[in-house]
């Protein structure tokens, strides 16, 4: 069973820093390319960032660019998203989302064959 279990959420004012991490269990985690996705209040969801199966490509939406950086360990089959500069905007839930390994990194969630529970992030103004 495909586990992808997101954590490191919380609430945290104007500016402040958070890092996610997500622990992936029940396939292959080192053939698999590895995304953060989120999802505001009444709003659809928004690819931020994506990294490949060996960690060295990333790329990353313009609205988090130079504020967000995602990295892996696969000896602990774990993707994390350090969130640095935090704005209100950023509030969201925040999943992590996997697919087999590509020759070019997916830019839309729905390209992403595994979803896991989100962590909520909230930044206050």
């Amino acid at each position: 069973e495909v586990q992808l279990q997101a954590s490191g959420g919380g609430l945290v004012h104007f500016g402040g820093s958070l890092r996610l991490s997500c622990a992936a269990s029940g396939f292959a985690f080192s053939s698999y390319d590895m995304a953060w996705l989120r999802q505001g209040p009444g709003e659809g969801v928004d690819w931020v960032a994506a990294i490949n199966s060996r960690g060295g490509i990333t790329a990353y939406a313009d609205s988090v660019k130079g504020r967000f950086t995602i990295s892996r360990d696969n000896a602990k089959n774990t993707v994390y998203l350090q969130m640095n500069s935090l704005k209100p905007e950023d509030s969201s839930v925040y999943y992590c989302a996997a697919v087999p390994g590509r020759s070019a990194l997916a830019t839309v969630a729905q390209e992403y064959d595994y979803w896991g529970q989100g962590t909520q992030v909230t930044v206050s103004s």
